[in-house]
């Protein structure tokens, strides 16, 4: 076989270090999943040692499947990341499709639900900014859809605006933010963990007073969990901890976005390894140790029904009162604004590859002054803050109108969809071995081939499982992912008739 295609040397700079990359891996992935995300994991699942279990799993999946990209980013160390992994194993069709999901949900869904959770926690502080204080009403769709742009939709709107002008002033400027609010926000999760694990493990906390595996003696059933669930006893808690770990690898999916950057890190064929395996490493470790400190903190029950689903918040209320409440609200403020910045800065770099490659807008292949992509990066905020415009509807018994978001809809659908990609990049390391055995690989997955079967083997118990569970929803995902096939003809005709 002819070398691996590293076409397009780019007109991007390699400004980011080793700190830099590791700092992107940890700021992308520590969002406002952590926070929030057990309360459901918990509901399903009903004791704690299997929430601390699901995360465990989830941790593994993340490490190994880092394992498995640091292979691949070291061999192909170019703009795009997973995109150009996808293309060169598979052929251009499946990693166009893998950025054409990227585009349409993954990404900008993404970058949506985070700035919308950034604004759910200023309206804590700022109570105008709120998702019920209109600038222009819900205006109905039918078949319940509405569109409105509320104070807390145009906050959401202008943070991806403000980050993404940042973005464009240069890559210097952009690690800057990334760097700064990276640390703190660490910081901050270290002091949750560090506090919880010090001042819990009271008499009421779900650690002490729960049993740790026997669910049904919690007051768990199947039944209550999912209504309609027709399977009992040890098989629907398996099924259901399958679903309960989506929460756990979805907090930390975002590790691959530095992968996105693979042409402006310096000496990629060690940095991008260190920063994958130690970025993951330190985030995994630290989210299984704050569901330790919920768990030592809190009642059982309390995990389960946190407010709005905030369990760190409601950790930090019980043992500081309000006070402690309103400083995890500006914590999390300070994790979703730097998670965010990451997501903007690495998710236009997949876009301006693919137009590299004559798939997608040609000025999107562009860089400005400042070697950065500014037209990729524009173009992702405007697709985003038109994310956040649609709302779905729905009434209640009494009749009540409730608004939620499209894009979470859209989320929840390419779950699946998104997991296939995963298993889809670990495969790909395989595939390599096999198709391109002499390429140069400064680095090689470590435990090969054991690691690589054991991260696809949980991608697809995790795959078998949700299709299960919800057929319905994954079969959407899939249709979503296949919107692009013909896109992706469209683009290829255009781009043969003007050759």
């Amino acid at each position: 076989m002819s070398k691996i295609d590293n076409r397009h040397s780019s007109e991007l700079v390699r400004a980011l270090g080793p700190i830099d990359a590791t700092m992107i891996v940890i700021g992308s992935m520590i969002g406002s999943g952590i926070f929030i995300t057990s309360a459901e994991s918990a509901r399903l699942v009903g004791a704690p040692g299997w929430l601390l279990l699901a995360w465990t799993v989830a941790g593994l999946m993340t490490i190994t499947g880092a394992l498995c990209c640091a292979e691949l980013a070291t061999m192909m160390p170019r703009a795009g990341g997973v995109y150009v992994f996808l293309r060169e194993a598979y052929g251009p069709a499946l990693g166009f499709l893998y950025g054409w999901t990227l585009f349409l949900v993954i990404q900008t869904g993404t970058i949506a639900a985070v700035a919308i959770a950034f604004a759910k926690f200023l309206g804590v502080f700022v109570p105008t900014v709120s998702a019920d204080n209109y600038l222009i009403a819900p205006l109905s769709l039918g078949r319940g859809y509405a569109v409105s742009l509320s104070i807390e939709q145009f906050v959401a709107i202008a943070l991806v605006a403000l980050l993404t002008w940042t973005n464009t002033r240069g890559l210097e400027l952009g690690k800057l933010v990334q760097n700064i609010f990276t640390f703190f926000k660490t910081a901050a999760l270290l002091a949750v963990i560090m506090i919880g694990l010090s001042l819990g493990w009271r008499a009421e906390s779900a650690a002490l007073r729960s049993t740790w595996w026997d669910s049904w003696a919690n007051g768990w059933t199947p039944q209550a969990t999912q209504p309609g669930f027709a399977l009992t006893g040890g098989l629907a808690l398996a099924l259901l901890f399958g679903k309960a770990m989506v929460g756990p690898v979805f907090a930390q999916t975002a590790w691959t976005n530095v992968t996105f950057l693979g042409s402006e890190v310096r000496e990629p064929g060690k940095n991008l390894a260190r920063a994958l395996l130690w970025g993951c490493g330190i985030v995994v470790v630290f989210y299984v140790l704050a569901n330790l400190a919920y768990v030592a903190v809190l009642p059982w029950p309390k995990i389960q029904h946190a407010p709005q689903n905030r369990v760190a918040v409601a950790m930090m209320n019980a043992l500081f009162g309000h006070a402690g409440a309103m400083c995890m609200a500006a914590a999390i403020m300070i994790s979703t604004f730097g998670c965010n910045n990451g997501l903007i800065l690495a998710g236009a770099r997949v876009y301006y590859a693919m137009a590299r490659d004559g798939l997608f807008f040609k000025p999107v292949g562009r860089t400005n002054a400042r070697h950065v992509p500014a037209a990729a990066l524009s173009l992702q905020a405007a697709w985003t803050a038109l994310l956040t415009l649609p709302r779905t509807v729905s009434r209640s018994a009494s009749g009540e109108v409730a608004y939620g978001n499209v894009y979470n809809q859209l989320l929840e659908y390419v779950v699946s969809a998104d997991l296939i990609f995963y298993l889809l990049l670990v495969m790909a390391v395989i595939r390599l071995r096999q198709k391109a055995p002499n390429e140069s690989r400064p680095y090689r997955t470590w435990g090969y081939p054991i690691v690589p079967l054991i991260s696809i083997g949980l991608a697809v118990m995790l795959i078998v499982d949700l299709t299960w569970l919800a057929p319905t929803t994954s079969g959407i995902g899939v249709l979503i992912v296949l919107t692009g096939a013909p896109v992706y003809w469209l683009w290829r005709q255009t781009r043969h008739a003007r050759a």
